[in-house]
């Protein structure tokens, strides 16, 4: 029977035995017998790693320790509110920090916790509800999650890619206010340049001629 470890781009974490193509964690979420409390989350920093790790066997629920959570790709963990990890994924979280600088404005880059605190209070409210906003399709950048006509999908080259927990689907036009699941603060930095690692499902067909899409994990 599969753990509840699969995160979806609202943030929910249910059960499925797909594992997708990254990983990441909260803190420790489980307690005895590896199911989930009430808790989301233990810690304000949210991660997103890589699948394998110099070859290193992990056990996805260690007592007291951790939880292991999976994502279809890393469109899916920025909509719910992960960012790269500095362990792992250094080069990808100094990626994301000079476009979150560039998109912000500083003078220096900002450190990891400066990016937690802000994301924390973009992605959930009190509730542990994600927090969602509404912008206009036309003003958002590649890598963005949204909601539209009540369909959760990745936005590419002014199209929805319909998300699901294998990969993407259908392709749709999208125009006007959209449901923006992608926390604001990762909105701008994906506008500011960096780009996310998206599951190939993403791009059935060859991208735009001159365009600039999502980098591509290729699923081994």
């Amino acid at each position: 029977m599969p753990l509840q470890n699969r995160v979806l781009p609202t943030g929910e974490i249910i059960a499925d035995p797909a594992r997708g193509l990254m990983m990441g964690n909260r803190g420790c979420l489980h307690g005895q017998g590896r199911e989930l409390g009430i808790s989301r989350w233990r810690s304000k920093a949210w991660i997103c790693c890589v699948l394998d790790w110099k070859d290193v066997r992990r056990d996805p629920m260690p007592p007291g320790r951790w939880t292991a959570l999976f994502f279809l790709d890393e469109a899916t963990a920025l909509a719910a509110g992960h960012r790269p990890c500095g362990y792992c994924r250094r080069s990808d979280l100094l990626a994301f920090a000079a476009a979150w600088q560039a998109a912000q404005g500083l003078a220096r880059r900002p450190r990891v916790g400066e990016m937690d605190a802000i994301l924390h209070g973009e992605r959930v409210d009190r509730t542990r509800r994600q927090v969602t906003r509404t912008m206009d399709a036309a003003d958002l950048p590649d890598g963005v999650m949204i909601r539209a006509g009540g369909d959760v999908g990745l936005l590419i080259d002014g199209r929805l890619r319909a998300w699901s927990l294998t990969g993407y689907g259908a392709t749709a036009g999208v125009s006007g206010p959209v449901e923006v699941l992608t926390p604001p603060a990762i909105v701008a930095a994906l506008a500011a340049g960096y780009r996310p690692m998206v599951h190939p499902t993403a791009w059935p067909e060859s991208p735009p001629a001159g365009g600039k899409p999502p980098r591509v994990h290729m699923a081994g």
